[in-house]
């Protein structure tokens, strides 16, 4: 049985639901489609439910926009289905997608893992690349990846139900985007891996429904450069302990 595949949209987004759905139509692949959260529309409560600025000014250099507030409140609304569909894992899809790859393929194959795991990108922002720490073959033609440091960006992953429990109580009160609360998956208690190549990338035609940050927004360059040292120290020390046991996981396999 296929993973429950889950498509965040704004309403009024139109045009990219019907892009979206003409692409996962091209390879057999029906979807649900989740709601997506406007920040700008969330009561200054309604923000403050799951945003806290104290997490974010100790863990990030410069305040959230409502748009990446709302980004992070959808995938939590994503996270949610995951868990309450039952099914053992689902993929969580942004809408400004494409499918160079073969998206069948890789759930075939993500079925047939011999271990276990709780996130797997499926595309990385922007098609961007990191040095790999460890890679293992699964298929001819798919690898298993442990980057450096996981990539950033949302556009597609496969989350296990028990990593999407451990995400929404990890995230109930969240300071950092996204992305980036996952790039610290030490902190939520996840492993995070990559499928490549990627069979999902992010397309660059579609203008950014998140607005960032405004050239006004104030920045912390000493802050940042701080949390960039601890951080980086942090995640080779936890790259490293999950390359050891993804190795003790394959040897028992």
């Amino acid at each position: 049985m296929s993973p429950p595949i889950f498509l965040i949209n704004l309403d009024d987004s139109t045009d990219r639901l019907e892009k979206s759905q003409k692409r996962l139509a091209q390879q057999g692949i029906e979807f649900e489609r989740v709601s997506g959260v406007k920040g700008a529309e969330l009561s200054e409560k309604e923000v403050l439910k799951h945003y806290d600025p104290n997490l974010n000014k100790a863990g990030y250099h410069y305040e959230l926009s409502r748009g990446q507030i709302g980004c992070y409140f959808s995938h939590r609304k994503a996270w949610q289905r995951i868990l309450d569909s039952g099914a053992d894992y689902g993929i969580v899809l942004e809408d400004d997608f494409y499918l160079p790859g073969d998206l069948n393929a890789c759930i075939k194959a993500i079925d047939q893992l011999p271990f276990s795991w709780d996130l797997i990108k499926l595309a990385a922002y922007q098609d961007r690349q990191r040095e790999i720490a460890f890679s293992h073959s699964i298929t001819p033609e798919l690898d298993i990846v442990i980057h450096q440091k996981p990539m950033s960006g949302g556009a597609a992953a496969a989350i296990t139900k028990s990593a999407a429990q451990r995400l929404l109580e990890a995230t109930d009160k969240f300071g950092r985007p996204v992305d980036s609360d996952i790039q610290h998956f030490w902190e939520k208690n996840i492993k995070v891996l990559s499928l490549m190549p990627y069979p999902v990338a992010q397309d660059m035609d579609f203008t950014s429904t998140i607005s960032v940050q405004s050239s006004k927004t104030k920045k912390y360059f000493w802050r940042r450069k701080w949390q960039q040292l601890k951080t980086s120290l942090k995640n080779k020390e936890e790259t490293q302990s999950q390359i050891e046991k993804f190795k003790q996981s394959l040897a028992n396999n």
